[in-house]
């Protein structure tokens, strides 16, 4: 197929398309403007990835922004990746991946779809990576390093994320498609790219990847080597309670990853010092983020006082002069981000897009490597909730341990920043509260049981 027809997209597709998508992206997962209204769409790209009037199913990516009513205007307007999936009828095995039936503009009477849930649509995306190049505005290419791909691998779509979508192709690989995209390079591709090249063998290297230069950069999505049979330090820390069994050796191997992946980080992208002025702005949004989440979340009112003392600390540390490092960092560690396969292999740290609902170049910003850390302890804290009864004392030994560990490897024990440490651990116990009440009210309780532990503290 051609790069022209690859890129000829019906007049009126996306009017036609309108009335479905209305309905239909706010039951994705990925989804970010659940509870309001869907107000309009406008195009950013597309392209025909397989001909829509062809004999075979036709496969459309579109570039859409959408915008939605009542919402600040910061976020009004999120951009998303669609692959639509165009056939005649869809197969009884595909009927959950139906969006609906086109009833005028040029695909009139034809049925679109999700077509990452269609196994000839998805091969094709695979195929395009074996052959790095343009295609309209998308751009293909490969890691340099990488093996050379093998064709025809079956794929299959992962059930189990929520801010993105993935496939994996045989047992060999996994693609991430990034649905709420931003301009900019996604720390998803970036950071693990600089990590192999610089030899870190904790993350898995990517092995290609797509995206656009124009109209603006987006990084659309990344493959890299899937891990077959491997489990999450999520799983293997319920099963570890389950049994009653210790979890201190696992959490200091993890505290030793994280040192590890820190410590590449550094070396390889650019690090800062942040000063008094910088100290004050990072405590000063952490106060933002606590006063709004006390209007969300009432349970939290009492102890606003005592939690924003511990932002006030940081902030009146870095006025006397002090400094801290900043580096890029994870972003959002947790248990679930990080990989061990069959027989004991080593651990793999997966998953550094950060939280997918922080803007962009806050991601990308250089951040005290502490905040990783702080991510890691309420993981600890939150495993040991679901056990009934509830074991604090197998996370405060999971803690102890998993801090012994990273200053075994790293040489900086996070305990010896006390100040820095409560600050990011209570930021990210405001923010668990608020998606707590949002989302999962039973659960509410794990995270306001750190909040009156840390403002307790003194």
């Amino acid at each position: 197929m051609s790069e022209a027809a690859s890129t000829r997209t019906p007049l009126g597709l996306l009017p036609s398309l309108a009335p479905l998508l209305r309905q239909w992206l706010p039951e994705q997962r990925w989804f970010a403007g659940k509870g309001y209204a869907v107000g309009g769409f406008s195009l950013v790209s597309a392209t025909e990835l397989l001909p829509l009037n062809g004999p075979g199913p036709g496969l459309l990516h579109l570039l859409v922004r959408v915008t939605q009513r009542d919402v600040p205007v910061r976020s009004s307007a999120d951009c998303y990746q669609l692959l639509i999936g165009v056939r005649e009828t869809l197969p009884p095995p595909m009927a959950p991946a139906l969006i609906g039936h086109l009833t005028d503009g040029p695909l009139a009477g034809r049925t679109v779809y999700e077509g990452t849930r269609d196994p000839r649509l998805a091969a094709l995306l695979l195929e395009r990576l074996r052959t790095p190049g343009l295609l309209g505005p998308l751009r293909f290419e490969r890691f340099d390093g990488a093996p050379a791909l093998p064709a025809q691998l079956p794929a299959r779509p992962l059930d189990a994320e929520q801010s993105n979508s993935s496939l994996v192709y045989g047992d060999a690989y996994i693609l991430k498609l990034f649905r709420r995209i931003h301009p900019g390079p996604n720390p998803d591709l970036e950071l693990p790219l600089a990590l192999a090249r610089a030899g870190c063998g904790r993350v898995p290297a990517p092995v290609a990847w797509y995206g656009t230069n124009s109209p603006e950069p987006f990084t659309l999505g990344v493959l890299q080597p899937f891990l077959p049979g491997s489990r999450d330090g999520w799983v293997l820390a319920l099963e570890a309670l389950a049994a009653d069994r210790s979890f201190q050796g696992e959490a200091r191997e993890l505290g030793r990853v994280t040192a590890e992946v820190h410590t590449a980080l550094a070396d390889t992208l650019p690090t800062v010092k942040l000063g008094g002025p910088q100290t004050e702005r990072l405590a000063a949004a952490m106060v933002r983020r606590l006063e709004t989440a006390a209007q969300s979340v009432p349970a939290l009112v009492p102890y606003v006082p005592r939690l924003r003392a511990a932002f006030d600390a940081v902030a009146t540390l870095g006025g006397r002069g002090r400094t801290w490092a900043a580096q890029r960092v994870h972003g959002d560690l947790h248990l679930g981000q990080i990989l061990r396969g069959p027989k004991d292999t080593p651990w793999s740290v997966i998953d550094f897009e950060g939280e997918p609902a922080r803007p962009l170049t806050e991601r990308c910003r250089p951040q005290p490597a502490v905040r990783d850390v702080a991510g890691m302890l309420r993981s600890f804290d939150y495993a040991a909730r679901t056990h009934r009864p509830w074991n604090p004392a197998w996370a405060e030994r999971c803690r102890a341990a998993y801090c012994d560990g990273y200053a075994e490897a790293g040489g900086d024990d996070p305990r010896e920043e006390p100040e820095l440490l409560r600050a990011y651990e209570t930021d990210k116990a405001v923010y668990e509260v608020v998606y707590e009440a949002r989302h999962r009210p039973d659960w509410l309780p794990v995270p306001m049981a750190a909040i009156e532990r840390l403002a307790a503290l003194d």
